[in-house]
């Protein structure tokens, strides 16, 4: 089976500590999909990443690229990242990526967004997922405002629909989780949502799926590692049948 693509989950960090007059800056690179990305290699699924600062030079420019890939995951990275190409950089035409994605999954491709604060439409707004060929193929419409849903106190899973095989097999319910980007439930046959989260007397998906033309997408409205996973989702025995069946079931009309 052709290999999964990530893109996105990489953060670099800088920090300066003052002690009087003296200042000292620190820098460090983080990957939030270690644990995501173990678990699938765990189960025969290999995944290859690009990491945000490499999508604009890196990410496929086209179908014959795209379909390398089984399966393309973004998780934490904006529409920016996609949008601009070097080429663009130079003021030329370029290819837009995210129609690019459209097309592909409507001939038979796989797509999942995972949450973030930078996914769907974002913690402040600057992810701009809203209005955009993403939104058009995903379960979810994405709000034009900021999504990013901060709640320290838990926000506890409600399943909807157990038959689903994105669900099979899990004995025990899933933890709470600390955070979500807030999406509108799309009315469509097509559609399902099959995890929700109740917030403030609404219901907000948690977990959604699409059939779109020939392909395939799913919405995960959460991170798919720290820290809006508590540290409980983390431990949870759950987890890599979880994220394994969310790709496996993208994956199996390709």
């Amino acid at each position: 089976m052709k290999p999964v693509l990530l893109a996105g989950e990489t953060f670099h960090v800088t920090s300066l500590a003052s002690k009087g007059h003296e200042v000292g800056a620190s820098s460090r690179y983080s990957n939030g999909a270690t644990r995501f990305i173990q678990a699938l290699a765990d189960h025969g699924i290999e995944v290859t990443q690009i990491g945000g600062e490499r999508c604009e030079a890196d990410f496929p420019k086209s179908l014959e690229a795209l379909s390398n890939y089984s399966a393309v995951i973004l998780s934490d990275v904006g529409a920016l990242s996609l949008l601009y190409t070097p080429e663009t950089r130079a003021g030329k035409r370029s290819v837009n990526r995210l129609e690019l994605l459209r097309k592909w999954v409507e001939a038979g491709g796989a797509l999942m967004m995972a949450g973030g604060y930078t996914s769907f439409q974002g913690i402040d707004g600057a992810a701009m997922f809203h209005g955009t060929p993403i939104e058009d193929c995903l379960r979810v419409q994405i709000q034009y405002t900021p999504d990013g849903l901060e709640a320290p106190e838990g926000l506890d899973p409600v399943t909807l629909n157990t038959d689903h095989p994105v669900l099979a097999g899990l004995t025990t319910t899933m933890p709470y989780v600390l955070g979500m980007n807030r999406v509108i439930q799309r009315t469509d046959p097509s559609s399902q949502t099959l995890v929700a989260c109740n917030h403030r007397q609404a219901q907000f998906p948690l977990l959604s799926v699409r059939e779109y033309g020939a392909g395939r997408t799913l919405a995960w409205m959460t991170d798919i590692g720290p820290h809006w996973l508590s540290s409980d989702f983390m431990a949870w025995e759950g987890y890599d049948l979880l994220m394994v069946n969310m790709v496996r079931w993208l994956r199996s009309r390709s």
